[in-house]
C-alpha cells in the first residue's frame, strides 16, 4: 500500500513545518462529513502514535491512521497553485463520487 507526497506538497510541508518551528510532519486521515461520505483533515503531527503508519518522501512525514488506510490507499498528496488559490490536492484513486461542492467524497 503506498501513499505519495509529491515534490511540491514536501516543499509546502517543510515550510508551514520550519514556520511553526517544530513538528514531525503531517497525520493525514477522513473524517464522516458532507453529504457524499467523507472529508480529508490534515493536522500537524508531534509524534506518531502506535497505530499509525509513517510514508516518507522527499525529507518530510506523513502520518495515516491504520483505520483510514483503505480510503486512502494509493492516493497522491500535492500542493498546486490555481490562480489566487494555493492548497493541497487530494488525488484518490478510491473515490467513487464526490459531492457537488467539493467538500466531500465517497468511496466503494
Amino acid at each position: 500500500m503506498t501513499i505519495t507526497i509529491t515534490e511540491n506538497a514536501a516543499r509546502q510541508i517543510q515550510k508551514q513545518l520550519a514556520s511553526r518551528g517544530k513538528g514531525l510532519g503531517l497525520r493525514l486521515g477522513v473524517k464522516a462529513s458532507g453529504c457524499a461520505g467523507y472529508a480529508y483533515v490534515l493536522d500537524y503531527a508531534e509524534e506518531r502514535a502506535a497505530d499509525e503508519q509513517a510514508f516518507e518522501q522527499y525529507g518530510v512525514t506523513l502520518l495515516v491512521k491504520a483505520e483510514d488506510l483503505d480510503k486512502l490507499a494509493g492516493i497522491e498528496l500535492d500542493y498546486a497553485k490555481e490562480g489566487f488559490n494555493e492548497a493541497f490536492k487530494f488525488n484518490n484513486p478510491n473515490v467513487t463520487g464526490a459531492c457537488g461542492c467539493g467538500k466531500s467524497f465517497a468511496v466503494s
